[in-house]
Order: C-alpha cells, then structure tokens, then sequence
C-alpha cells in the first residue's frame, strides 16, 4: 500500500507547482509516435542483444540492431493491439509496434504508468477481424496529464517501489498456489487409484456418447449459450465464444461431461474434461464430445469427472507428433472404476474442496492474487488522477 507521507508529498507538489489544475494534452501532442521498421524471422538469433517487439509483448526474437533506446514505452498495433509495454533495454521495434519518444515535458515511465491506466479504453477501440489491429488514429488522440516533471519523477519513484513490492508479494502466493496444485494432483492420483478388488466397467457401458458439432459459422457476439470448444474446456470456461440457443445443434444437460479429443501434439487440453452443472448454457462444438451417464445409482457423473480428466488411459494415444485425435472407440473402451456409491461421494466431497481452494477465482489463494493486482490498479489510478485546468479538453 502506498504510504501516507508519499501521499502528502504528493499533494505538497501538486499545491506547490500545479495549485489550480494541471495540464492535458493529446498524446501526439508532447510525444513523437514513431512506427517500428519490419524485420522477418530469418534475421532473427538468438545470439544477437537486442529484442524484437512486433505483435506480441513476448519478444519475436533478437536483432543484431536497436532502433530505440532503454526506458522507452511502446504499444502494440496489431495481434495483441492496445497492449503497452517498457523496455528497460535497448530493443528493435518492428512495424506493428509503435515507440513512444517522449518530449522534455514527459517522464517516459510516467508515460508507461499513464497509458496502463488506460489499457481498458485502448482494448475497446481494437477493431476485431482477422487481425486485431488498433488504429493510429485513436493512439494519438489519447488525452494524458502532463504535470510538472518533479511531480510524474515522484510518482513513478512511488509506483516502481509499489510494483516491486506487489511482484515480490505475488510471487510468493504463486509458489503457494503452484504448490496447492501439486498437492491436489498427489491426491486426486491417490484417490483414484482403485485395486482390482473393485469392479471396473467399459466407460460405453455407463455412458452414452454424444459427438460435438461444428458452431463457428454461428456464433454471435450478444449469443446466451457458451460453446464448448477444447480452449473453453482446457480453461474452465474462462474463454469463451457465443451462440443463440435457437442455433444449438448439441445441447449438454446439466450433469454431462464435456471431453476434448482433439489437440496439437504435447497440448494441455487434449482429454480434458468439463463438468457441465446447469442446463440450456453450454453447446458441445466439434473436437469436443459428451459423455452422459445412464445410470446415476452405479456412477456418479461428477466421479466420472475426476475419473475421466486428462485420464492416462486417453493420453496414452497422443503421438506426440502431430494433432492428435481421439476415436470415439478408443474412448468407449477405457476402463473405469466403479467403487460403492458412498466411497465415490467421499472422494468427489474431497477434490471438490481441493478444486475450489486452487482454482475458484472468488476464494483462497487465487483471489488474494486478483485482490493483490486490483489493489495496484486501485493506487495507480488514484496517483494519476488530476484536477485539469478549465479548457476545452476532455480526459
């Protein structure tokens, strides 16, 4: 949290140089936005100094020459449009990445700062098509606070502190939670390790199978139903595209298991699973089956969940190679566990806790993460917020 006495000297610069106001100005106004110069991945190595930053805020590769110089802002245009980004080296901006070259009257860590606590407005002006791209147009008529510079040095010398001591923070509850995740991995393996004391079933003879069909060319932005394809199941539902319930050609019910059977060789979504708990919601895309439980007194389809996720049994077909698909009889045939319905309540109660302790974004550990982050967001905005002189200009 920022301190009390960064604040007052925060507020004795503001009533010191800037007591009725500060200034605004369009970004183009106090910077030179200087378009990057293309370079292909054939003059790439990775023996060469400097990065390359064209569509993507991970570096394309490494260039034997910089066009711009260390602390340097930036933004991306096209891909990963309205991304913003700092260099604290020398680097090669690349055509779709615009350096931001700050004039006497802008500190450019501030400028950074500034245009982060716009990320929001700059992501709603990418237009969508193929390839994202974010105009020129709208990067110049950014309107940014330009207070004396004693003032922006301060307030980077405050958020910089700040964001060291968020990263250190955050590191830590992300070695926590990373070790959360093996320990539930450790236990849903032991769990589910049945001896063949117990009866074992073809997973065709306790389901029906139920193929995915293609949606793409109905998906809409306003759609009521989340389609269910191998990135929205390999996420748990965080991604996700739409369509109208009147379009859906397979519709889950509630208690189905979503799987994916098919990925990229060496891919994390390939034999995922998904557990559907609400009806008229979700729609099984093509690549994506359900598996839908015919008997609820000799499994329980949230069992068959934790049994049939990432199962090595399924893996065991990946090639590794190229894209891997599962047969829908390679799928019926595994083999599954039926242990006493009390038994696969208690160890359904037992992930269920561990599942909501690692993955729920509104408790435990990953909620203190998305506390922390929002928490940085809140200060940020709040040091760069300034009362403006009265004129013409909008923030």
């Amino acid at each position: 949290m920022i301190s009390p006495l960064s604040q007052l000297r925060i507020e004795k610069l503001l009533s010191e140089l800037c007591p009725d106001g500060g200034e605004f100005s369009e970004l183009a106004e106090v910077v030179e936005i200087r378009r990057g110069v293309r370079v292909v991945r054939t003059q790439l190595k990775e023996i060469y100094e400097f990065p390359v930053y064209q569509n993507s805020m991970k570096p394309l590769g490494y260039y034997s020459e910089a066009n711009n110089r260390a602390g340097t802002a930036f933004i991306i245009t096209a891909g990963a449009a309205g991304e913003i980004g700092f260099s604290d080296v020398d680097f090669w901006a690349a055509d779709d990445c615009f350096a931001l070259l700050c004039s006497d009257s802008m500190n450019s860590k501030f400028l950074y700062f500034c245009l982060k606590d716009q990320q929001q407005f700059l992501f709603s002006r990418v237009r969508r098509a193929s390839i994202p791209r974010l105009s020129r147009a709208v990067i110049t008529k950014i309107i940014i606070p330009v207070p004396p510079l004693p003032i922006q040095e301060e307030i980077v010398r405050i958020l910089d502190s700040f964001t060291e001591l968020e990263a250190e923070l955050e590191a830590e509850l992300e070695a926590e939670l990373e070790a959360r995740k093996r320990q539930y991995k450790y236990y849903r393996g032991e769990l589910l390790d049945f001896s063949n004391e117990i009866t074992f079933s073809s997973l065709g003879e306790i389901v029906n199978f139920i193929n995915g069909k293609p949606h793409e060319r109905l998906v809409v932005q306003d759609g009521d139903v989340a389609l269910m394809t191998s990135k929205f199941v390999s996420t748990q539902g965080k991604t996700s595209r739409f369509v109208y319930a009147s379009d859906v050609l397979t519709p889950a019910l509630v208690n189905d298991v979503a799987l994916v059977m098919s990925d990229l060789p060496n891919g994390k979504a390939l034999a995922k699973a998904y557990f559907v708990n609400e009806n008229n919601r979700y729609a099984a895309n093509q690549r994506v089956c359900l598996l839908r439980v015919v008997n609820t007194e000799l499994i329980k389809p949230r069992f068959l969940y934790y049994v049939i996720d990432r199962s090595k049994q399924l893996l065991g077909y990946d090639n590794g190679t190229d894209q891997t698909h599962l047969k829908k009889d390679w799928i019926l045939n595994i083999k599954v566990p039926l242990p006493p319905l009390a038994e696969q309540e208690r160890i359904v109660s037992i992930l269920d806790k561990f599942d909501t302790l690692v993955n729920d974004i509104s408790i435990g550990l990953p909620a203190e993460l998305k506390a922390r982050r929002q928490q940085y967001e809140y200060y940020r905005n709040k040091l760069l917020t300034f009362k403006e002189y009265a004129n013409d200009k909008k923030v």
